[in-house]
């Protein structure tokens, strides 16, 4: 009788041979590791007005309303072409009025990015900046939004990154509601993993991206918007290619990007959201992912290393680990090893500590985390650190 370890190990191995052909593993936040199915469906061209391709798009919007729970009567879907942080300022332009003031809320380079955004947008904004390592408060927020009250609109990366910490999200989203302020998510590295609906989180914005836990290819990010709000914004867009409005006037007229698509991506996506509901969802995909993290952060841990974050704030997208003391640990001799062993890493981004990060989405599953904890390890003994 074949037992259950077995079977894990089985679709394990087939995992691996679905994705690896040669090339590490990406073990960063996008782009990532995607599947043999995923790579395949790039190897065709399509017509950017063809009629297949259009119901292709059609189908993507409304799988990606469906996964957050929007009522296509209030919520619409718009994807933009571009890395995410072109949608990220199409959105901001579209959802805050040149008039209004917005709260970032930021612990990490992706706040600090919307406040560089907003810079060149000349919207006006103020900020409660948590450094690399602590989440916002609910109450901080509401004490924020009681003393300004000409704030209108509030910003939150849910997934920050730079140091892998998951923001409470949930609990914020109250506040803000209560104070009756626009609330904008960056849900760039959590869509699709991390549970997110408008139940949960009555967003009036989220974006996302094709190359995080949907686990497409880099080329477009989309918008879920409330309806009214993006309405309300025709005119204010600073960009003619970035502007959200005349991009979903023109799907919703034609079915038809506005300018050209990346075709390729968008089929990939399109793939890969069938690959995503056959694994379960939203709850299969966060289930792998925290296992992920779960083998990650132990193996690491029994290896010397520490995490940045305590437990409670540990995403199940990525993880900053500390660099250790050591005369002979150098990232970059640490990257070249990892690579020789198939496994690619990413550099840290904080700016007090030297550090590194280990993503933990992508077509990886835990059987290939721990072949990674093997290669840190004979990582290290090349490098001749020991005692980390």
């Amino acid at each position: 009788m074949t037992t259950m370890t077995e079977v894990q190990k089985i679709n394990a191995e087939s995992l691996k041979l679905k994705t690896y052909a040669g090339e590490p593993y990406l073990l960063t936040p996008g782009p990532l590791t995607t599947s043999l199915a995923t790579k395949e469906a790039m190897l065709r061209d399509w017509g950017s007005w063809d009629a297949d391709f259009n119901k292709a798009t059609a189908h993507i919007r409304s799988s990606l309303l469906e996964m957050a729970g929007a009522d296509s009567d209030t919520y619409v879907c718009v994807p933009m072409q571009g890395s995410g942080t072109f949608s990220v300022e199409a959105s901001l332009a579209t959802a805050i009025d040149v008039k209004g003031k917005a709260l970032l809320l930021m612990n990490g380079a992706y706040g600090k990015r919307a406040a560089l955004t907003l810079d060149y947008l000349k919207r006006d904004y103020i900020v409660l900046d948590k450094g690399d390592y602590l989440p916002p408060s609910p109450e901080e927020v509401d004490e924020i939004l009681t003393q300004n009250a000409d704030v209108t609109d509030v910003f939150l990366v849910h997934c920050e990154t730079s140091s892998g910490i998951l923001n409470p999200l949930k609990e914020i989203s109250n506040v803000v509601k209560k104070h009756g302020k626009g609330l904008i998510v960056d849900a760039m590295s959590s869509f699709g993993g991390v549970p997110l609906t408008v139940s949960e989180v009555p967003f009036d914005v989220m974006v996302s991206s094709a190359n995080k836990c949907i686990e497409g290819v880099p080329g477009f990010g989309f918008v879920i918007i409330k309806k009214t709000l993006l309405e309300s914004s025709k005119g204010r867009s600073h960009s003619l290619s970035l502007d959200l409005y005349e991009q979903w006037k023109h799907m919703e007229k034609t079915g038809q990007w506005r300018f050209t698509p990346p075709t390729h991506t968008v089929i990939a996506f399109h793939e890969a959201l069938k690959q995503h509901a056959e694994e379960g969802g939203v709850a299969g995909r966060h289930s792998r992912y925290s296992r992920n993290r779960d083998v990650l952060v132990s193996g690491m841990r029994a290896l010397g290393f520490e995490t940045l974050l305590d437990d409670v704030w540990l995403s199940p997208i990525i993880t900053t680990f500390l660099s250790p003391d050591h005369e002979n640990f150098e990232f970059k001799k640490f990257y070249d090893e990892l690579k020789k062993r198939n496994f690619i890493i990413y550099p840290g981004k904080l700016t007090e500590v030297e550090s590194f990060r280990m993503g933990c989405i992508g077509q990886i599953d835990e059987y290939v985390v721990l072949d990674l904890i093997k290669a840190v390890e004979e990582s290290l003994a090349a490098m001749s650190v020991d005692g980390v």
